[in-house]
């Protein structure tokens, strides 16, 4: 499931191409995805002028100028693609509609931004601009990793007293929007820290070197254009690098990449979830 590094990079590759344009041609081909979609969905989008694209956790944010926001979500594997456009150097012609493309949506400039959801895990909304933040899918989430409000302090206080292990603390939206499996496990390798330590009893110091750890996998992940490991693409079709520097992730049996570290990577369940770790460095 695409995570922050990958919603991100697709809103920057929508925003030259939605923001400020007009929505010309909404054609809706289906009636649900995850859920169903909203009453008259395609008929409130089209006309509309796209006023700005945000993200919120691994949520996109449309803003439209008739005072909603159309929230997308990718599910497990959702892709938005961009065609009939020049981006940089590349013109993208628009292909035809495939089978598991579920929304197309044409700008009043003739570029054409394509939903693609082949399991239809993905979510789509229409919700009041000012009243975003009691959406049910965004009510409660935590502090965004590459935002100004988080630092160890922040991390420390939403950890206190936390008696699940520090994997499960991470991944819980409500503590920290936007991170996911690959880049919790991989954040914790780069300090250390083993993902079954209880989360309320790591020191002050260990947060510290844990935050910024965060903010740098993250950065790093955006940087590379995000991870493709099965279905997520970027905008214009291609894949995303990080993959190619995991230290841990989707490495079992493999030597741990520390420094002075003879250790091999191991695979555990967690919750459900693959989680990958060194268990000589990581304590």
């Amino acid at each position: 499931m695409p995570e922050l590094p990958e919603v991100e990079t697709i809103r920057h590759g929508l925003e030259p191409v939605l923001a400020g344009r007009r929505l010309a041609h909404v054609e809706q081909r289906r009636a649900s995805l995850r859920w169903p979609l909203p009453e008259r969905f395609a008929e409130r989008l089209t006309g509309r002028r796209v006023t700005g694209i945000g993200r919120r956790s691994k949520y996109l944010l449309i803003g439209l100028e008739n005072g909603e926001t159309w929230i997308v979500h990718l599910g497990m594997s959702g892709r938005i693609l961009v065609s009939n456009a020049t981006l940089g150097d590349f013109h993208h012609d628009a292909p035809a509609p495939g089978k598991h493309d579920h929304v197309i949506v044409t700008t009043d400039c003739g570029d054409v931004v394509t939903y693609n959801d082949a399991r239809r895990f993905g979510v789509m909304d229409l919700w009041p601009t000012a009243d975003l933040e009691n959406h049910p899918l965004l009510k409660g989430l935590g502090t965004e990793p590459l935002g100004n409000a988080f630092n160890a302090a922040t991390l420390a206080e939403a950890l206190k007293g936390k008696r699940t292990p520090i994997k499960a603390a991470l991944l819980d939206q409500r503590i920290v929007a936007g991170l996911g499996n690959i880049y919790v496990c991989e954040a914790l390798h780069r300090v250390g820290i083993s993902p079954k330590r209880l989360a309320g009893s790591l020191s002050r110091p260990r947060i510290d070197r844990l935050a910024a750890a965060i903010v740098a996998t993250l950065n790093d992940a955006l940087a590379a254009g995000g991870s493709s490991l099965r279905d997520y693409r970027r905008t214009d079709g291609e894949l995303g690098y990080f993959q190619h520097s995991f230290r841990v992730y989707d490495r079992e049996g493999e030597p741990c990449l520390a420094k002075g570290c003879a250790g091999t990577v191991r695979r555990i369940v967690q919750s459900g979830r693959s989680t990958f770790y060194c268990p000589k460095c990581q304590r």
